[in-house]
């Protein structure tokens, strides 16, 4: 039975009381049967009404209308129903929602659940997270409860919204900025999480007014720091960043961390890798603090000096080390893997493993750029870059003086390639350096290919960012994607790379929100 039968009766006497869920846009008829009053028929009838919850008190009656029960000596007796609302707070009370856990890390999954719906009942969820500058991100989408009157997220599907069928974390995935071309990406990882709060309303929602009352609103906060993780500012000889810290003696896995071709220093996925138990340093290379605003050449030597830093950290596991570079930041990484004997695993997501716009200086050591070419910029309908044909091309002869020579590195190399990159051909890239690799025996090298991921792969929680405005770059730059397939790379590659640091750089600590 979907009701609640507060107080039994086999006569179904008047000071019997059914508590029954009825929507806030119906009224009702029942009809009971059997010893016990069981409901046997309800019809709905459109009606408009102030709440959705009905007090029914069956009263024993002469026969003439209504259902009816056996009364005392075997008398028929006649059932009518005395309809009471109740007002909205009461209302409130009696749908339950829950978020789970309420507090998490933000790659974690969380599992939302709805009950003290009626049956059939249309309902949207909403997720809404505002930034850390002020930018709204909403996501919603329409459920049908069950015949017990729940939505479990884990197996009801979406009927439509910002994403269709099953999937727990859509609300979180497919977030979207009120205000065109931004991405959202925490910055201050430490003293605050991102809040979302999600909210339920009866029936179909798709703009979210002031004067819409929730049925339910709960707020869930999202870290990007377990606790016990300890961060330190490094402005140490050359080298600027961040190091995060786990807690316990150690030693522990460490790892170097680099973002891409907007320069300045990203925090977000070093301290969820800290979370996890490794040492990691979020280290800028341009654009921050007193670095080069622009970056005209890749100076290994400045890479050098924050590798040989991290291993003298007391915390630090030899005798290598880890490198995660994302675009720019993967470029960088493959040739620190290649030149660099600290480094004895490299995770290179969506990047080229050519040096591209800047050479590459090592000692005496000089690879050339493919030079950029602007002019193959292409501006699309939305009035955004898309870059894909400004990068050399690493089938063209002219370009192999440019090459990254993976083959001369000592440790693995991971390369994560999103197969809707409208940024960089990095998965054409990868199987360039792959092959060049096998050629001189270097058989090491693995490639993880996502259809439908973009170029912007994250941490699971990191909604699909489609086009965002960047450092240095006229109008906003276009990364592709589609939510769904994105989200799920995010959530593979990161297992992945997590299995691949542990795998070739020992056991990390525990770590965990």
């Amino acid at each position: 039975m979907w009701y609640q039968q507060l107080h039994s009766s086999p006569a179904c006497q008047s000071k019997e009381n059914l508590l029954l869920r009825v929507s806030m846009h119906y009224k009702t008829e029942m009809e009971f049967t059997g010893e016990n009053c069981e409901v046997k028929r309800i019809n709905f009838h459109g009606y408009k009404a102030t709440s959705s919850d009905v007090v029914l008190k069956p009263q024993v009656e002469e026969i003439g209308g209504g259902a009816s029960s056996p009364g005392e000596n075997g008398k028929s007796v006649q059932h009518s129903t005395m309809l009471e609302k109740l007002d909205c707070q009461e209302l409130a009370t009696m749908v339950h929602l829950s978020v789970t856990p309420e507090k998490s890390l933000a790659d974690a999954p969380v599992w939302i659940f709805v009950s003290g719906l009626v049956p059939s009942q249309i309902v949207t969820l909403h997720a809404l997270l505002t930034d850390e500058k002020g930018v709204r991100f909403e996501a919603r989408a329409f459920y049908r409860a069950n015949n017990i009157g729940e939505v479990d997220l884990k197996q009801a599907p979406a009927l439509g919204g910002d994403y269709l069928g099953v999937w727990p974390m859509g609300l979180f995935s497919t977030l979207k900025p009120n205000k065109k071309h931004c991405r959202l990406m925490k910055r201050e990882v430490m003293r605050s999480p991102f809040h979302i709060q999600i909210s339920l309303y009866d029936g179909f929602k798709a703009l979210i007014s002031p004067s819409d009352v929730a049925l339910v609103t709960c707020t869930v906060e999202r870290w990007y720091v377990a606790p016990g993780v300890e961060r330190f500012q490094i402005k140490t000889g050359q080298v600027r960043g961040a190091l995060f810290v786990p807690p316990g003696p150690g030693p522990f896995p460490g790892v170097i961390d680099l973002f891409g071709g907007s320069g300045g220093l990203f925090e977000f996925r070093a301290s969820l890798l800290a979370s996890k138990g490794f040492v990691v340093l979020a280290l800028a290379f341009f654009a921050y603090d007193d670095l080069p605003q622009s970056l005209k050449e890749v100076n290994l030597k400045y890479f050098e000096e924050a590798s040989i830093l991290l291993l003298k950290h007391p915390k630090v596991r030899g005798p290598g080390l880890g490198v995660i570079g994302l675009s720019k930041g993967a470029e960088i990484a493959l040739a620190m893997a290649t030149f660099l004997p600290q480094i004895m695993a490299a995770v290179c997501i969506n990047g080229a493993t050519y040096m591209n716009g800047a050479s590459l200086r090592f000692c005496d050591l000089h690879i050339p750029a493919v030079p950029y070419s602007p002019e193959r910029i292409i501006i699309t309908e939305m009035g955004t870059i898309a870059s894909l044909h400004v990068w050399g091309d690493p089938q063209d002869e002219s370009s192999q003086a440019s090459a990254i020579p993976v083959e001369k590195a000592l440790g693995p190399v991971l390369f994560v390639v999103g197969e809707d990159d409208k940024s960089v051909k990095s998965k054409l890239y990868a199987e360039a350096a792959i092959a060049r690799a096998k050629k001189y025996g270097k058989n090491d090298c693995t490639l993880l290919a996502y259809p439908g991921a973009g170029h912007l792969i994250e941490p699971p929680g990191s909604p699909l960012c489609c086009n965002c405005l960047m450092h240095q770059t006229p109008l906003p730059v276009q990364w592709g994607g589609k939510a769904e397939p994105h989200a799920k790379a995010q959530e593979h590659s990161w297992k992945e790379i997590q299995k691949f640091f542990e795998f070739h750089l020992g056991p990390p600590g525990n770590s965990n929100l």
